[in-house]
């Protein structure tokens, strides 16, 4: 009997979008034969889904929910390959159904082996596939716990975000939104300087560097001017200090402390199309 490894299951759902065991599954019972296991897997969907493994799913629908007591949210992007399919009423509430489920779940993996009316998320995605015609996929998988979580959709479902207070205060509902708003505008890279890896700070100071030799300027002050760019990269790039969007006199973090001095963002998630 041959051995069958994960890369070879993680192969065989790439090229067909079935689920994990289910391409085990077909793997084993074919003894290792790509082509014999790809015919055990072409049920209705699955085939389409064959098809389709190629093909560009940058359309769709990206939705973010949040628990009933506001401590966990989660957003999905439910992708497909036409607008047209993505702006029709039963995707996008699949969508919806998708992220009230995700809540339940840490990880993307655990998501789509989930039970989903009977069969699992990864099942329903080929079901789908079959019965609309296109690749249907979920691009991303995003989770945040926190003390008060707050949400925001752009118009057209294409972005969604996540943000978390650090209490409940009263007007928290409106500050999560707003903050999240901001998140959908602004695109920061991470919530505040630690949140930003070290590979990318050393390219940043690189690059400042680069700019300021060409300009001529003397290598021992490279450092210290390297560092003044630095910070302004953070206060562009991660989310509490950046310049606050319904009011660029004060950055997000002044935004959230003027509704109590001790209140602050934790986190945030966002997902986008494309």
């Amino acid at each position: 009997m041959a051995t069958i490894t994960a890369a070879d299951v993680n192969k065989l759902r790439t090229i067909t979008g079935a689920g994990m065991m289910d391409c085990k599954k077909a793997l084993v019972e074919s003894d290792g034969d790509f082509d014999l296991a790809i015919e055990n897997l072409r049920k209705k969907g699955q085939k389409v889904a064959a098809n389709r493994a190629d093909r560009e799913s940058t359309e769709g629908a990206v939705i973010a929910i949040v628990s009933a007591d506001k401590t966990t949210g989660a957003i999905v992007s439910l992708n497909c390959e036409t607008d047209f399919v993505g702006k029709n009423e039963s995707f996008i509430k699949l969508a919806q159904d998708f992220a009230e489920l995700a809540l339940n779940f840490d990880t993307k993996e655990a998501f789509l082996a989930a039970d989903f009316n009977g069969i699992t998320v990864a099942e329903k995605l080929i079901e789908q596939t079959g019965v609309i015609g296109e690749k249907i996929e979920i691009r991303s998988f995003e989770r945040l716990n926190g003390t008060f979580i707050g949400s925001y959709i752009h118009a057209g479902n294409k972005i969604a975000t996540l943000v978390a207070l650090s209490a409940n205060i009263a007007g928290a509902d409106e500050a999560a939104r707003n903050v999240a708003m901001q998140a959908a505008a602004m695109s920061p890279i991470a919530l505040n300087e630690a949140g930003v890896d070290a590979d990318t700070i050393a390219k940043e100071i690189e690059i400042a560097k680069d700019l300021l030799r060409q300009e001529g300027k003397p290598e021992a002050m490279l450092d210290n001017i390297a560092k003044g760019k630095l910070a302004r990269f953070f206060k562009d790039n991660t989310l509490v200090n950046q310049d606050y969007i319904k009011d660029n006199k004060m950055s997000v973090a002044d935004y959230v402390k003027s509704l109590d001095k001790d209140l602050v963002v934790t986190g945030f998630k966002r997902a986008a199309l494309g």
